[in-house]
């Protein structure tokens, strides 16, 4: 007997058509077509069970309460099946993969997203090896982690980032290798994969206000100061090299001050795609060490936002989610718990 996956069809270009306005999902395009397509009938390919959702969504207009969707219906469905396959838009790919490893915890189960840069009706798409791997991968591989297959290469959901707009290579985890790679054949890089659980448990998120800001040179940070309010429970910042900002005014002093006052947790990222922040490696770190910031090492900004709202929504103290923050709990950075 065949193992059994669920494909989850929330949207994206993979399963868009042509129209006369250009590409756009059509509601039970995408299941007719897997249906009627040879490759989808041999052996090697798993039997599957399909779920699309209405509407279909654009990923850019993907919201906590999708991926709080996405949860549920994998954790309702979680016996049933061998592994999850979750088509999704490429733009927001990697904060789904991202918030789905922190609000599921507990896999012995791959749950893959995968999508394409170019839509499956086309005869020169990436949609077809993408899906198909994807399916096999979850249907018979012992992998317990939220990953995104993309381009030939299995890789951590929460160390992912989109790297390509046009490319086929759509995706990367600068800091932290491939879990599987899909050549002739398809290889697992065992020691990279985490260990098997057995109980899973699902934490749905709450809808939080937290902002990211970018840093870049110039920048006046008074423009800032308003949204830091006592409504703002997080600011992710994306730091200049090892955690570095400019120290030209008193703005900046003012903004990191007022969010410390109000309960604002300050988390501070890299820009560099890879390596990591170190707050109080540099002297242009020190106001935000003087802030309390919070720093994120080598995670992502995706898994840093959505690490965050998962958290916030379990309710910790304000203590323990900052040590929780900088310790390393679903694989998402560099460093020992």
């Amino acid at each position: 007997m065949k193992n059994r996956i669920c494909i989850i069809y929330t949207g994206g270009t993979i399963g868009m058509k042509e129209t006369p306005y250009g590409y756009a999902p059509v509601p039970g395009y995408m299941e007719k077509t897997l249906r009627s397509m040879q490759e989808f009938k041999e052996a090697e390919v798993p039997d599957y069970d399909f779920i699309e959702y209405a509407p279909l969504l654009d990923s850019s207009n993907i919201t906590v309460e999708n991926w709080n969707q996405i949860g549920k219906d994998i954790r309702e469905r979680y016996c049933d099946y061998d592994g999850f396959v979750v088509m999704h838009g490429t733009d927001t790919m990697a904060y789904t993969a991202s918030a789905l490893s922190f609000m599921l915890q507990g896999l012995s189960k791959p749950i893959i997203l995968t999508g394409s840069q170019i839509p499956l009706c086309k005869v020169r798409s990436d949609a077809r090896e993408n899906l198909i791997t994807s399916m096999i991968i979850a249907a018979e591989y012992s992998i317990p982690e939220v990953c995104i297959y993309f381009g030939g290469k299995l890789i951590r959901g929460n160390r992912s980032t989109k790297v390509s707009s046009d490319m086929l290579i759509a995706f990367d985890s600068p800091n932290y290798g491939p879990l599987a790679e899909a050549g002739v054949n398809i290889t697992l890089h065992q020691k990279r994969i985490r260990a098997e659980s057995k109980e899973l448990t699902f934490c749905p998120f709450e809808n939080n206000q937290i902002a990211v800001l970018k840093i870049f040179p110039g920048i006046q940070f008074e423009i800032f100061e308003n949204i830091m309010t006592d409504k703002l429970k997080g600011i992710v910042i994306e730091a200049f090299g090892a955690g570095n900002i400019p120290q030209n005014d008193d703005s900046m002093i003012r903004m990191l001050q007022k969010a410390k006052s109000n309960g604002t947790y300050i988390i501070v990222c890299t820009q560099c795609p890879r390596g990591s922040a170190t707050i109080g490696q540099y002297e242009t770190s020190k106001h935000l060490a003087e802030a309390g910031a919070i720093c994120g090492f080598d995670m992502t900004v995706e898994a840093a936002v959505t690490k965050l709202y998962y958290l916030l929504s379990r309710q910790y103290e304000p203590k323990e989610i900052r040590i929780l923050m900088e310790s390393d709990i679903r694989g998402e950075l560099s460093r020992d718990v």
